[in-house]
């Protein structure tokens, strides 16, 4: 049940405005005529009995009406009018493609009309779809007359006015919300009491990948930030890792159980939100019998139409706005589907773009698109490919997106060029396809044509060596992490900022040229043989190299060389003996003896780093350098 029964609201069969609409389910429907335009509330308000009555008195009555259309967002329940012996009464028509309508689209048995669900409300308007009949679901009216739409405010209150006839189930269990919810007595023309537990969605547990992707994703999200979330696995894993942030807002099409658990524990307050302060806003609900009546008479959540909720010129204003939504498939330069696989249609356009492109240009705002990285029982197919097969729909474009996500981490696609896009992306698909994807994206000439790559264990990032530390003199926060294959750029950024004089003490030469040939070697490494540390700071997507620390392995004696430099305006911050404990912890990690170094006999400050760590120090001078040999005490 929704609600215990005696926690049901009374139901007052006698009022003028209420006794003089109702009416038995089959004697409304003989209102409706050949060819009408049938409307059906969304997803888990779908009014159930009124479904099955209809299909009851079509059967009962099968020259009653013919070619009658059906149409909604989203249906949850079954959908009898998409059998095969209704062909010639009901044909359906949806704007979202759900599992149970699946199958009767792709085999041209039902209709899909592609649209951003932004824009519903106005087809309604304009006529542009006639509503001859809004089949809905309200709560009982209160004492001035007033029924609330409940779990399904979405374009059902933009159906209900535009509608010629509206047949409205009674359900004690539907929660009265507040928002632009309510409805008069006078816009419904028939009522039929009826009470029944309202549809609902079980969150799916979260497995380790979407537990990944969640951990990424809540990084992402920092506090005070108004968030919007869509529906599935992944959505529900980024909401259970929310738990640590404070005073976030919600602004969203979709209201589940995670946000509202996040309510209850506090996390979501809205008290930073920049439009509706104080209130979660959203269109419709689909969750537990626990968050319906959570919701129930709950003035800290609106319910408001579609074209409000998701339009893009709103949410553009909201302050760090982020989207996150999920996808079927991306390609290596940031186009994504998630309405279709290939030329089958799998769900629709919905409120994705709506909120992705209002996030882009909100001030402060994120767009995060999350996807495994990969499809099957097996992990046989990618998810991150070439490029979108012939047939695909695209959801977002390629300018749609900061940030995407999988269970290999974070690429930042905002700005970035498609040599950048295609390095970035692949760095976060499955290990296993990797190479495949280097060897595609040459061809395809996305990246450089001489791109290295080391496939299998000894290329795979060690995301496990993240360290983050802070500096003891400023107390500042860095983050040391081994270098990645698509690290390249910040490279390039951080050489090019190091002073002739440091490029000379870190190389030993005069050369002060960085080209791609030549950053290969510190952004494409055997992480069994070598380390290269980066010392960043800054966000994902904004992060800057202060320092880089190496070494290489010499296998024959269980040495390594190491050697270090840090960008010249950080110099005495501590960044160098940050670099130089981490590589000494890595390389005893690795059963090392110690490491050797190349140092400028002039180059005072590295000699006395060196000398002040937990190492014996021996000296060879060899005309202005001093070959040291640096032993690990016990």
């Amino acid at each position: 049940m929704t609600m215990p029964d005696d926690a049901l609201p009374s139901l007052d069969l006698t009022g003028k405005n209420l006794k003089d609409k109702l009416l038995p389910a089959a004697r409304a429907f003989e209102h409706i005529h050949r060819g009408d335009h049938l409307f059906v509330s969304t997803g888990c308000a779908e009014p159930q009995h009124l479904v099955k009555e209809l299909i009851k008195f079509a059967e009962s009555h099968p020259k009653a009406f013919v070619d009658a259309e059906i149409f909604h967002v989203w249906t949850m329940g079954v959908a009898p009018y998409t059998q095969e012996k209704f062909k010639n009464t009901f044909r359906h028509n949806s704007f979202f493609v759900s599992s149970v309508t699946r199958e009767a689209v792709n085999t041209g048995a039902a209709d899909y009309t592609p649209i951003f669900l932004s824009k519903v409300p106005r087809l309604f308007r304009e006529g542009i779809i006639p509503v001859d009949v809004a089949l809905i679901q309200v709560s009982p009216p209160d004492k001035h007359g007033y029924v609330s739409l409940g779990i399904s405010v979405d374009i059902v209150k933009s159906a209900v006015n535009a509608a010629m006839l509206v047949i409205a189930q009674i359900n004690r269990h539907m929660p009265r919300v507040h928002g632009e919810s309510f409805i008069h007595l006078d816009k419904i023309h028939f009522a039929v009491p009826h009470d029944e537990p309202l549809l609902e969605v079980s969150p799916a547990e979260p497995t380790d990948i979407t537990s990944r992707i969640g951990q990424y994703i809540a990084r992402l999200i920092q506090d005070g930030d108004t968030i919007q979330v869509g529906y599935g696995s992944i959505p529900n894993a980024v909401l259970d890792r929310l738990d640590g942030k404070k005073h976030l807002g919600v602004h969203t099409e979709l209201l589940t159980d995670g946000v509202v658990d996040l309510m209850k524990k506090g996390v979501v307050d809205n008290s930073r939100k920049s439009l509706n302060p104080g209130k979660t806003v959203t269109s419709f609900c689909m969750g537990s019998r626990h968050t319906y009546q959570f919701i129930h008479d709950n003035p800290s959540i609106e319910f408001r139409p579609i074209d409000y909720t998701n339009n893009p010129l709103l949410i553009a204003r909201i302050e760090n706005m982020t989207a996150i939504n999920t996808a079927l498939e991306i390609d290596l330069t940031g186009q994504s589907t998630a309405e279709s696989i290939h030329s089958e249609f799998y769900s629709g356009v919905g409120g994705q773009a709506d909120f992705m492109r209002g996030a882009i240009l909100a001030p402060g705002g994120k767009s995060i698109l999350a996807l495994p990285s990969t499809a099957g029982e097996k992990e046989t197919i990618s998810r991150i490919v070439p490029v979108l097969p012939a047939g695909t729909g695209v959801t977002l474009h390629r300018g749609d997106l900061h940030y995407v996500v999988t269970e290999f981490g974070i690429a930042y696609l905002h700005g970035r060029n498609v040599r950048e896009r295609a390095m970035a992306l692949i760095a976060i698909a499955h290990p296993k396809f990797r190479p495949w994807l280097i060897e595609e994206a040459k061809k395809h000439h996305l990246i450089y044509e001489d791109q290295a790559f080391i496939p299998g264990k000894k290329g795979e990032y060690p995301e496990e060596l993240e360290r983050i530390r802070s500096l003891r003199q400023s107390g500042m926060e860095i983050l040391l992490r081994p270098v990645k294959i698509n690290d390249e750029p910040l490279l390039k950024d951080f050489f090019y900022s190091l002073s002739d004089l440091s490029l000379f003490r870190r190389f030993l030469s005069v050369r002060t040229d960085m080209p791609h040939e030549r950053l290969q070697e510190f952004a494409i490494i055997d992480y069994s043989r070598e380390m290269v540390v980066l010392a960043t700071t800054g966000r994902e997507g904004q992060e800057k190299i202060l320092g880089i620390g190496q070494y290489g392995i010499d296998a024959t004696n269980y040495m390594a060389e190491v050697a270090f430099v840090v960008r010249d305006d950080w110099h005495d911050s501590g960044i160098g003996t940050e670099l130089l404990l981490y590589l000494t912890e890595l390389a005893k990690r690795r059963g090392l003896h110690g490491f050797t170094a190349e140092v400028l006999t002039e180059n005072r400050s590295m000699l006395h780093l060196f000398e002040k760590m937990d190492f014996d120090v021996e000296r060879h001078a060899e005309k202005e350098v001093f070959e040291l040999k640096l032993i690990f005490r016990k």
